[in-house]
């Protein structure tokens, strides 16, 4: 299959390429800065092209057979409009060239109410802290882009993960529609289950939640992360992932 990846250079981006090009796929890794993708392969084309530019994003899409998204910024009180706006160039684009399977990362945030997502801190304190303060215009651009995939009439999946977090090798995890009781989910675990998606219909036209059961981080390290990543953030990318 030829695979488009968008948001390619991010850190769950470089995982799912490798994979998917260990799979046998030709892809093509999207991103704004193609000089600083670390990966060189057969069957790989890094291009260059800004998800608000309609026209760029027109041309890395025509001609594939699927598109895959790991899109992300990191937190931020500024509007967000990357997920919304970005997925929506790549969803008409995607339209307008026949490429019917959209596979694109969400957040097990954006929706709360579902269930709980790990102990009383977690629930009570630290999610609520995240959704409504820190990451509250992510995640009100995420339910905007959700809203408009599940009305867009391509073979859509939407990827939930919870906290993202690095393991060396895919693990034994967990995925189930809408929903699971999981606080974090492995990148090379999300990358998998992406991956997963283009040989499978199970979760076509449904919102896939993915989690990691097996390994767990620190929680103690990723909210240092987050906070670091956050005062240091470079504006110029939307190939980060948020956590």
């Amino acid at each position: 299959m030829k695979i488009a990846i968008f948001g390619a250079n991010g850190p769950t981006g470089r995982i799912l390429t490798r994979q998917v090009l260990d799979a046998g796929h030709a892809v093509a890794a999207v991103t704004r800065n193609p000089g600083e993708f670390p990966l060189d392969a057969p069957g790989l084309t890094v291009v260059g092209a800004d998800v608000y530019n309609s026209e760029e994003v027109e041309r890395v899409v025509a001609g594939q057979d699927a598109v895959l998204s790991t899109l992300g910024v990191p937190y931020g009180r500024q509007p967000i409009r990357v997920y919304s706006e970005g997925t929506g160039n790549i969803m008409r684009a995607m339209t307008r060239h026949g490429v019917r399977r959209l596979v694109c990362v969400s957040s097990s945030a954006t929706d709360p109410a579902a269930g709980p997502h790990g102990g009383i801190f977690f629930s009570k304190v630290l999610q609520p802290l995240i959704t409504n303060l820190l990451g509250r215009t992510l995640y009100e651009d995420m339910r905007r882009m959700e809203a408009a995939v599940a009305e867009s009439g391509l073979e859509w999946t939407i990827m939930r993960p919870s906290g993202l977090f690095e393991t060396e090798s895919v693990t034994d995890y967990r995925m189930a529609v809408d929903y699971l009781n999981g606080t974090f989910t492995s990148r090379t675990d999300l990358a998998d289950s992406m991956l997963r998606q283009l040989s499978s219909s199970e979760y076509v036209r449904k919102v896939a939640a993915v989690a990691t059961f097996d390994q767990k981080p620190s929680l103690i390290r990723m909210i240092a992360r987050e906070a670091s990543s956050k005062k240091s953030a470079p504006d110029r990318t939307f190939e980060g992932d948020p956590s």
